[in-house]
């Protein structure tokens, strides 16, 4: 169990220092990061680089465990920060026009799925007996049982996406597997599901478990062949699709493998690592 909890941690780490790396090499935040605005700032090139700098701490954190959960509460309340003050004010007072375009509503949704990875991976240590929490870590810890659900939230928003962009995503589809559009739909309708049974807790080990699964099988048969084709192209978008890919699966594995059985009476019988989320 340990070594699982682990092998998603670092899942999640790999998409963060994939993000730090990616604009290292193209000095600039991808959309999901930050939107283009303000449009006054004067070094956007610097502060990619000084960005990319955290993002690839934070990660190696992450996956070295090295004051982790720490990392991963202040990460996952900047990004909350970010969409609160940064991305919504865009959409809904900058570029008014953009609030009816889901794939500006997507960025949003991954910049969600990150700041909900982070909560799950700081939720996911158990703190040591007679160590205090930090004053300033109050509310931030307070927001670890939301994790799970902003994560999901996410999946939910994806799972529409196919259902309204069938003929783009179902060009994802490698093209050795039938029934493209079918695919499209089974997988929207799984995303769906999947998201909604996690908020509302219902068999959310098993159901978290298949999520994870599927996405990672996602990220094995679709999005690493695409990175191999076009790792260039869109700034590295195929290779961040990837990354996402990997974080996601380790994130739902994370929510799989440390939301406590609610059946379970000894505390005794959990494992040491993992805090109900």
């Amino acid at each position: 169990m340990e070594t699982l909890i682990k092998t998603a941690r670092a899942c999640y780490g790999i998409l963060m220092m994939t993000i730090g790396i990616n604009q290292f090499i193209y000095a600039d935040f991808r959309p999901a990061i930050l939107p283009p605005w303000p449009s006054w700032r004067a070094t956007p090139e610097m502060e990619a680089y000084i960005t990319g700098v955290i993002f690839i701490a934070v990660g190696l954190a992450i996956v070295f465990s090295k004051k982790a959960r720490l990392v991963a509460l202040i990460l996952g309340c900047i990004l909350l920060a970010v969409i609160l003050f940064w991305h919504l004010p865009y959409i809904l007072f900058i570029q008014p026009h953009l609030i009816r375009h889901l794939g500006v509503w997507g960025d949003v949704g991954k910049t969600l799925a990150f700041c909900g990875g982070a909560f799950v991976v700081a939720g996911s240590f158990l703190q040591e007996d007679g160590q205090t929490t930090p004053g300033f870590l109050a509310l931030p810890e307070k927001l670890i049982p939301f994790g799970r659900i902003f994560f999901s939230i996410t999946m939910i928003m994806f799972g529409f996406d196919h259902f309204f962009y069938v003929d783009f995503i179902s060009t994802m589809v490698p093209g050795w597997i039938p029934g493209h559009f079918f695919w499209t739909y089974v997988t929207g309708a799984a995303l769906i599901g999947s998201g909604v049974a996690i908020v509302l807790k219902i068999k959310i080990k098993l159901v978290a478990l298949l999520l994870s699964i599927m996405i990672f099988l996602w990220f094995i048969l679709l999005h690493i062949p695409g990175a191999i084709a076009n790792p260039v192209v869109d700034h590295g978008n195929l290779v961040l699709s990837a990354a996402d890919a990997l974080g996601f699966s380790g994130t739902a594995l994370m929510i799989a493998l440390t939301t406590k059985n609610k059946r379970l009476s000894n505390p005794a019988g959990v494992a040491k690592e993992g805090l109900a989320l």
